[in-house]
C-alpha cells in the first residue's frame, strides 16, 4: 500500500536537515541552512528518476498538487523533465511576463476607461509599485509572497494605493487565466491575508459645511479663470475634470451636456450627462468666455485646461483644509438637510448610480426638471439673493 500525505504543514515549517517522504514519491529535502527543496521520484520505462518541484516558497499543498500533475504526465508515458523543458521553450518564444500580460489586460479594458485610459490612472498602481519588481517574471511563477513583499511598504502608509494595485493585479491574473496560462487566481487574496489588517485610517475629502459656502463664494473674484472655475464647480456640483475641460460647444441653452467619457464611472453607460445651469452659473460661464483659449473656457497658461491642482491650491493659499471636491458633499448635504430633492434625484445631481442595474434599466430619468429647480435654489442661497 502506497503511503500518502505523511507530512504536515507544521512539520514542514519546523523540519531540520534531512530527507522526508510525504508518500507516493514526493520528498522534502531540508538543507543545513534551513532551506528546503521538493522532489518527486518517479519511474518511467523501468528507469527511476526524479524532478525538482521548487524550493522554500512552495507550500506542502502546492507541492502535492504539482506532484499530482507530474504523475499524470508519467502515466501518459511522457518524461516530466522533457515536458518541463518543452514548456520552458514555448514560454521563451512567447512573452508571458507580468509586464506583457498587464499590457494585454489594459488593452482589453482600455475602451471602457475614461479617455481610453490615456491619463494612465488605471495602469499607474501597477507601473509604479508592482512592475518594477515583478514585471519581468513569468506571470504563472508569481507567488502571493512576492506580491506581499512588494506591497508591504505601502500597506499602512498608502493603503488606498496598495488596494488599487491588488485590484488591478487581480484583473491581470484573470486575463492570464483566460489565455489558458496556469496562474493562481487566489494569489492577490492570499497576499492580502498575508499583509494583514491595515492601520491606515480612511480620511474623506474635507468639505466646507453648506452653511459656510455663501461666505466663501463671496471671496472668489471674477477676474481670474481659476476663481470662476471654482465658482462654477460650487454652483453645479460637477467634478473638477469636466469643469476644467468645459467648452462652449457643450452648452445648449441652459443645459450643459457632459460626454460620458469625461464622467467618472459613466463611460459606455450613457452618451452624456445633463447638468441644468442656473442663471448664476450661466453668468459665470459668460464671464469666463473672455479667457477662452484653445477651445477651453478655463485654460491654463499653455492654453490647455487648467491643471487638476489649480483650484485646490487656491483654497490652500486661503489657509483652508477643505478641497474643491468637498463642495459636492456640501451640495449633497444641503439637498438632504433642506429636503429639496428625493434621495434618487439628489444622487442623480452628483451623477451617482442608484439601485441595481436592472432597476436602472427601467428607470432612465435623470430628474433634470427637479434638479434645475434645486440648483437654482442653491445658487440663490449661496449668492444671498
Amino acid at each position: 500500500m502506497t503511503l500518502k500525505h505523511e507530512l504536515s504543514t507544521k512539520f514542514v515549517q519546523t523540519a531540520t536537515r534531512g530527507m522526508y517522504c510525504d508518500g507516493d514519491g514526493l520528498w522534502l529535502k531540508v538543507r543545513k541552512d534551513g532551506g528546503h527543496q521538493w522532489i518527486l521520484r518517479y519511474s518511467l520505462n523501468a528507469k527511476s528518476d526524479e524532478i525538482g518541484l521548487g524550493g522554500s516558497r512552495i507550500t506542502l499543498k502546492e507541492a502535492r498538487n504539482k506532484a499530482g500533475e507530474y504523475r499524470e504526465i508519467v502515466k501518459l508515458g511522457v518524461d516530466p523533465k522533457q515536458h518541463k523543458r518543452r514548456l520552458k521553450h514555448e514560454r521563451s518564444e512567447k512573452d508571458y511576463t507580468l509586464r506583457a500580460i498587464t499590457m494585454m489586460a489594459f488593452e482589453a479594458k482600455r475602451h471602457s476607461l475614461k479617455g481610453d485610459g490615456k491619463s494612465g490612472r488605471w495602469l499607474s498602481p501597477l507601473t509604479n509599485h508592482i512592475l518594477p519588481s515583478l514585471g519581468n517574471i513569468p506571470v504563472d511563477q508569481i507567488h502571493q509572497r512576492d506580491i506581499k513583499e512588494v506591497l508591504a511598504p505601502l500597506w499602512h502608509k498608502k493603503h488606498a494605493t496598495a488596494e488599487k494595485a491588488l485590484n488591478r493585479l487581480n484583473i491581470v491574473f484573470k486575463h492570464a487565466a483566460a489565455m489558458d496560462i496556469e496562474v493562481d487566481l487566489q494569489a492577490t487574496m492570499k497576499a492580502k491575508l498575508l499583509l494583514g489588517a491595515s492601520s491606515h485610517i480612511v480620511e474623506h475629502v474635507k468639505a466646507l459645511p453648506w452653511q459656510a459656502v455663501p461666505a466663501f463664494y463671496q471671496t472668489l473674484t471674477e477676474t481670474s479663470s481659476s476663481h470662476l472655475a471654482l465658482k462654477l464647480l460650487i454652483l453645479t456640483g460637477v467634478r473638477s475634470g469636466p469643469i476644467r475641460q468645459l467648452q462652449s460647444s457643450q452648452i445648449s441653452g441652459s443645459t450643459w451636456l457632459i460626454s460620458g467619457d469625461l464622467m467618472k464611472g459613466l463611460k459606455g453607460k450613457t452618451p452624456d450627462f445633463r447638468v441644468p445651469l442656473s442663471d448664476e452659473a450661466l453668468r459665470i460661464i459668460n464671464m469666463a468666455q473672455q479667457f477662452e483659449r484653445g477651445g477651453f473656457i478655463f485654460p491654463g497658461v499653455s492654453g490647455a485646461p487648467i491643471s487638476d491642482a489649480t483650484m485646490a491650491r487656491l483654497m490652500q493659499r486661503a489657509g483652508m483644509d477643505e478641497r474643491p471636491h468637498g463642495f459636492r458633499t456640501s451640495l449633497r448635504t444641503w439637498l438632504s438637510d433642506q429636503n429639496i430633492l428625493s434621495y434618487e434625484a439628489s444622487e442623480a445631481s452628483l451623477a451617482h448610480s442608484v439601485g441595481t442595474s436592472v432597476a436602472r434599466a427601467y428607470n432612465r430619468t435623470d430628474y433634470l426638471d427637479q434638479r434645475e429647480v434645486a440648483l437654482n435654489k442653491w445658487a440663490l442661497y449661496i449668492t444671498g439673493d
